[in-house]
Formats: structure tokens, sequence, C-alpha cells
């Protein structure tokens, strides 16, 4: 049995960001930007919550691409950002050298952009080091619609299984009588999940009257207040 038919759980894989940087983030235009990095802080969050070996990995920094997103940065501010020159990540020794210390086969991607630094990143890292690659598309960004869509076609086509960030979250979460992590999905998806964190601002204020929610919003930190 394929091992792609697993769903995915917080022991089962690792995560990699590619490349959230301003420079990349100003040629992405198959989807809106700030939507682009509210769905890659999202990621970011809840692999924090499930404890998900992650990797960031950045390209010229200094000559052309400019600082990681603080906003990512804040969420892993202690996770080493692994420099290189090439636009696929696999040929750089010390993202190899990461991922193999984080052990997980399935290996979750978000990065820019999807036609080059995702897509040359997930084939040879599938060709050569033998991993799965879930590629989160609307946590990645093309130079066009055209360009990110024939990318992820390309990829699907090698093998790839492409995902959205809240699919992710959900599927580490899987059961709601998992109260470790319970709070903190509700806090995410509350911030960024548009309609759906809505949703649960209402029911929980409106249904089950829950004014403290309401007025110091929901918390991210999983473990109970003391």
């Amino acid at each position: 049995m394929s091992t792609k038919l697993e769903l995915l759980t917080p022991d089962n894989c690792q995560l990699i960001f590619i490349d959230h940087q301003p420079q990349m983030a100003f040629g992405v235009q198959s989807m809106d930007r700030q939507t682009l990095k509210n769905n890659t802080v999202a990621l970011a969050k809840a692999a924090r919550l499930f404890g998900i070996p992650t990797t960031i990995t950045t390209v010229e920094t200094e000559g052309f691409s400019g600082h990681t997103y603080p906003e990512l940065l804040s969420v892993f501010p202690d996770l080493p950002l692994l420099e290189r020159t090439s636009m696929n990540s696999w040929d750089d020794q010390k993202v190899r050298d990461a991922l193999a210390k984080n052990g997980q086969k399935k290996v979750i991607v978000s990065g820019l952009w999807t036609e080059v630094c995702n897509c040359s990143f997930a084939l040879s890292a599938m060709q050569e080091g033998g991993y799965e690659i879930y590629m989160v598309a609307d946590a990645s960004g093309g130079t066009s619609k055209e360009a990110h869509d024939y990318a992820m076609d390309r990829m699907v086509q090698a093998g790839v299984i492409p995902m959205t960030w809240q699919q992710v979250l959900l599927e580490w979460q899987r059961d709601w009588a998992r109260k470790d992590t319970y709070d903190g999905v509700m806090a995410i998806v509350t911030e960024h999940s548009g309609a759906y964190g809505m949703g649960i601002d209402y029911a929980y204020t409106m249904v089950h009257k829950g004014a403290e929610r309401a007025a110091h919003g929901p918390r991210l930190d999983p473990q109970p207040a003391t």
C-alpha cells in the first residue's frame, strides 16, 4: 500500500519554508500577497503548535531577496535560517542535512516561487532523496497564475501531493477530543481562517456566551491558563 495514503500526523512529517522574503513576494501574481502571507504564518503557527520539525531556507538575502517575513520569524525565533545561492534548495548541503536530521520522509513545502524554487526542490528531493512531497498550494506563490498552476500540475504528475494550509492543520488535529491542541487550533483558525474563524467567534460569543473570549481573544498557547 502506498505511504501516500497515510494521513499526515505530527509524528510522520516535517516542514520546510522556502524563500519567504520580500523581493520574492513582490513577484507573486498568482494570488493576493497579503493572503499568501496570512496562510504562510498560519501554517507556521500550526507547525509550532504540533511540534513539527521545521526548516527555513533563504536565498541571496543581502544581495537580492531581503529578509524573511518578521511574522514568520516570530513564530520560530530560535530556528536557524539556511542561507544559500542556488534556486534549488536541494542543491545546498545544509538543507539536505537538515531534512535528514529531522528524519521524516513526508516533507510539507511552502515557498516562493512555485514554478522555480518549489518545483525544483520537490522534483530533486523525490528523485534523489526518496522524500514524499506535500505542496501547500495556498501558502506558495508564482509569478503568474499560469506559472503557479502549471508548476502544480507538473509536480502532481510527478507524484507531489497538493494541499492547503488549513487541510494540513486539521489533518494534524484530526480528532476534536485531542484537547491538548484544541485551544491552539481554535486560536489559529479564528485569526487566520476568515469566514470559518468568524463562525467560531460567533458560536462562542452568541451561542455559548463566551464574553471573555470575545474581549481577549482565543489562546494560542495550548496550556491552560493559570
